[in-house]
């Protein structure tokens, strides 16, 4: 075998070599994220415990796909099979909590594409935090929310920030509204799913960041 031959099979077998989605490849993999979604939002809609196990065999399931799809693409951006798409990918890496370090192989390549403006930088925030947060880490974004529901069910971020002062900043870069106006929004969403319980506190609305 000539030296050529080497070099070129050599390429071809260097991981990290992102294939080239053919049309109909791509359209296949948009369809296969899409139904991934549905079922993934299905099981995200409840929280009772009789729910906890179809709710872990559909991550599970959907962990598995996204994987062998990493696997093969890397993180597939804008360019290879649309914003939807991409986003579709990113959600279901989203919700796999229980394979951490699935989520920080995606958490890299993804960067990497957020920094050539061909994965949603909002996303990404919401990725790097859940990693975080997962690892019982302080936020960069404050993107991973919990509530204080025994007196005003008010949102604060999870297990704190690595920087308060500059968290702003951080938001801004990566296209997310200010903390104050994210938590807000959250501590109204949480009261309005729970209201009837908050009221039974003597609370008719949520307690707000001023």
């Amino acid at each position: 075998m000539n030296r050529f031959c080497s070099l070129l099979i050599a390429f071809f077998l260097v991981p990290g070599c992102t294939p080239k989605l053919t049309p109909e490849r791509k359209a296949s993999l948009q369809k296969n994220l899409e139904a991934m979604v549905k079922t993934d939002q299905v099981a995200a809609s409840r929280w009772e415990p009789k729910w906890a196990s179809f709710k872990d065999s559909v991550f599970t399931l959907n962990k598995r796909k996204a994987e062998k799809m990493f696997s093969q693409y890397g993180f597939p951006g804008f360019a290879q099979i649309g914003e939807q798409g991409s986003r579709n990918f990113w959600l279901i890496v989203q919700h796999c909590d229980k394979f951490p370090e699935f989520q920080k192989k995606v958490l890299l390549a993804m960067d990497k594409e957020v920094k050539g403006n061909n994965a949603d930088p909002n996303n990404y925030a919401y990725l790097f935090d859940r990693v975080q947060v997962n690892a019982g880490q302080k936020q960069k974004f404050g993107t991973q929310v919990d509530y204080d529901v025994e007196k005003t069910g008010r949102a604060f971020p999870k297990f704190g920030l690595i920087d308060s002062a500059q968290i702003d900043v951080f938001r801004a870069e990566y296209k997310l509204s200010p903390l104050k106006e994210y938590m807000n929004n959250m501590s109204e969403m949480h009261f309005e799913m729970n209201r009837a319980r908050y009221e039974k506190m003597g609370l008719t609305e949520p307690y707000k960041y001023k």
